[in-house]
């Protein structure tokens, strides 16, 4: 994980996670509400949570690249992403019995959220698919080397054993309907998820949007000095009046599911 500002949400989703995963990696990228707290407390209460204050988010994938050529699996989780924990006890199991070990990539079913009520066991949104396709497991090793990236698990110099490349996808929400799916989360992207934040407003800009991966000021000075370093589509997208998460994640009618299964664990919203 690498977090930034993500109070309201964010110790449900290490929660979530707890109990599939072996280690827990977490970058908190200089949060300024009560994220830093939230981490310290899990961290005491789960010997295998590791947290890290850092200004560059690069150090989350450092923290990944020993792991390149060992067979590690590693689920990608942000602070706004919320997995079904019964379904990940499934997901471990099919691991277990190598059934994803052709992958590099597994993708799965997710929810994008635009209404969520915890008391009445709902959320609304939109579904992928038919949104954009999301990756939850990357596969270690199917790799001998993963370095270079500006952010965990994207981008840099990956090399590839032997009938494996980005191309080697499972699939699962091709195959399972949301509500079956093992591999599923809720992304409450579109939703108020920091105590620092305005009540009302737009989903968050990714760093990808801001122009860099760092924060404190040399962030400020990067963002100051490099306004071109915006991917052009996304510029392009402002310039429309949209965003890039709306562009890929508000896709398909907007649809109402159960959400009990995802605050089984417990956790503060």
């Amino acid at each position: 994980m690498c977090v930034r500002n993500e109070d309201v949400f964010v110790e449900q989703a290490i929660r979530n996670v707890a109990a599939f995963c072996d280690r827990i990696l977490v970058v908190d990228h200089l949060s300024t509400d009560g994220t830093p707290e939230i981490l310290r407390r899990l961290a005491a209460e789960y010997d295998h949570l590791v947290v890290r204050r850092e200004a560059n988010s690069a150090v989350a994938h450092r923290l990944l690249e020993p792991y390149a050529g060992t067979p590690t699996w590693v689920l990608r989780v942000d602070g706004d992403e919320l997995y079904d924990p019964a379904g990940l006890t499934r997901v471990r199991d099919l691991l277990d019995e190598g059934a994803f070990s052709n992958a590099f990539r597994v993708q799965c079913n997710v929810l994008h959220c635009v209404a969520l009520d915890v008391t009445a066991g709902t959320a609304s949104g939109h579904l992928s698919p038919p949104g954009r396709p999301i990756t939850a497991l990357y596969n270690f090793g199917a790799t001998t080397q993963w370095t270079g990236a500006a952010d965990r698990l994207m981008g840099g110099d990956v090399r590839f054993l032997d009938g494996y490349g980005w191309d080697t996808i499972d699939a699962l929400q091709e195959r399972h309907p949301f509500d079956e799916s093992p591999l599923r989360y809720l992304h409450v992207c579109f939703l108020r998820r920091s105590s620092v934040a305005p009540e009302v407003g737009g989903a968050r800009p990714s760093l990808g949007e801001l122009g860099t991966y760092r924060r404190g000021l040399s962030g400020w000075v990067a963002r100051r000095m490099r306004p071109t370093a915006v991917d052009p589509k996304i510029r392009e997208l402002h310039e429309r009046g949209t965003t890039w998460k709306d562009e890929k994640y508000r896709r398909g009618p907007e649809v109402t599911v159960d959400v009990a299964p995802f605050f089984s664990a417990h956790g503060e919203h």
